[in-house]
């Protein structure tokens, strides 16, 4: 009898205690919640609507060059943005098409085929700069993903994604995202 009681009680605790851990959310979790929950950061396109097809000359069976950006709303105590641009529909995995680092945070926007203030990170070609989206099949959905930065990244032009998001990282005051689609004929 002593022994189903205290395994009941033993019950009851973990039931209390994975409770108390679903309502109460990590500090570190609350703390990234609070800070891009403070701006209304946006980024936007003259060329395309977010989830709309990208015009074609922003591919590689067009003239395969970056859209116009706009930039608002970004935190008054950012030091500066970063610009990832990826497909993750590519059949290999996610595939980078775009890295920025290090921009200026006062950008208001990144000019069509200009590449912007920063450093360049690789993409997955192997290359530093756009590469347009190439989809091989279907149509992919391409994110254009903005991040307003509490500090500057000390990484070297060239660096990949992966640096680039573990070095951003406990350093995002806030995101915006836009999406463009891409279907080759």
């Amino acid at each position: 009898m002593k022994s189903s009681g205290l395994f009941f009680i033993l019950i009851i605790i973990f039931i209390i205690g994975c409770a108390k851990q679903q309502l109460q959310p990590s500090q570190e979790n609350n703390l990234e919640t609070q800070k891009s929950e403070v701006s209304n950061m946006q980024l936007t396109s003259s060329a395309f609507q977010h989830n709309s097809v990208m015009p074609f000359e922003f591919t590689c069976d067009g003239e395969n060059i970056h859209p116009s950006l706009s930039i608002s709303g970004v935190p008054a105590n950012a030091k500066s943005l970063v610009l990832i641009v990826d497909d993750p529909d590519a059949p290999v995995g996610t595939w980078d098409h775009w890295i920025v680092f290090n921009i200026d945070p006062l950008i208001k926007e990144i000019k069509q085929n200009e590449q912007p203030q920063g450093v360049a990170g690789k993409n997955s070609w192997g290359k530093v700069g756009y590469g347009g989206p190439c989809p091989p099949s279907g149509t992919h959905r391409y994110f254009f993903k903005l991040y307003a930065l509490d500090t500057t990244l000390s990484l070297p032009e060239g660096s990949a994604k992966n640096q680039v998001e573990s070095a951003m990282q406990s350093h995002i005051l806030a995101k915006s995202e836009l999406i463009g689609l891409y279907k080759r004929k």
